[in-house]
């Protein structure tokens, strides 16, 4: 997969390679990486990107020329069926299912605007506006950096254990379980009974149990108009009947 990024600042994506998953995919080559920088499409000494905007009003907008041309770049070194994708506020929100769709593409070209905006004309060849939540961010560039991060882990070969990724919270709609390691007993609490059982049959009821009841109470709208199997309706129920709603650990 060929991921390119459209910024002012790529030494900022580029610490996003020095490490973790997202390290070892590049260093086995399942990605190759390219940041473009706007700057490098303007000839005056100062290399302007921005200027005021028309009717006025606070701060600056980057303008048309350098950005088109830094996408049109983009597009020529990228394989055919690449989207042009623009980080903005405005766009849809960002989650597991289009991290899913996007891993499945050859590659992503990602647009990280900066100041009070882009020229929208540069709108004209954006196939897509994305965003990661509702609130404000300095630029473009971390915004881009999490959709990386989120398709990029999802590559065949990225996760040491594919099945990590296929119990994630969001792979199937709902948050995760929780998780436990050594050791076995500790004074702020021990590790569940049914997870040292060595029952699989009585682990995986517990965990979707778990799954189910933590989305039912910290995100309820993930299971609105959800339809659940038997199985998982008398989990929840279960859940829902012995759940202590005074423990600090349902807030």
């Amino acid at each position: 997969m060929r991921l390119t990024v459209v910024s002012l600042f790529p030494e900022l994506i580029d610490a996003l390679f020095h490490g973790g998953i997202v390290g070892r995919a590049r260093a086995r080559e399942l990605i190759r990486v390219a940041c473009i920088n706007p700057r490098d499409f303007v000839c005056d000494v100062h290399r302007t990107v921005d200027d005021r905007p028309y009717g006025g009003g606070p701060g600056m907008v980057m303008k048309v020329e350098p950005l088109l041309a830094a996408i049109a770049r983009g597009q020529r070194e990228s394989p055919p069926g690449t989207p042009v994708i623009l980080m903005s506020p405005q766009g849809r929100r960002f989650d597991q299912d289009l991290a899913h769709r996007f891993a499945d593409l050859p590659g992503i070209i990602l647009v990280a605007g900066r100041y009070e905006g882009i020229d929208e004309r540069v709108l004209s060849v954006i196939d897509q506006e994305l965003s990661i939540g509702d609130y404000v961010l300095s630029g473009g560039e971390l915004a881009a950096m999490v959709v990386m991060d989120a398709v990029i882990r999802l590559l065949p070969g990225a996760v040491g254990d594919a099945q990590s990724c296929s119990q994630d919270s969001f792979s199937d709609g709902l948050l995760d379980c929780p998780h436990y390691t050594r050791p076995e007993l500790h004074g702020v609490g021990d590790v569940p009974a049914v997870l040292r059982s060595g029952n699989h049959a009585a682990i995986r009821r517990w965990r979707l149990k778990q799954s189910l009841g933590r989305t039912w109470l910290r995100r309820p709208s993930l299971l609105a108009g959800r339809k659940l199997t038997p199985e998982q309706e008398d989990l929840l129920q279960e859940f829902i009947d012995n759940i202590d709603l005074d423990d600090p650990a349902c807030g």
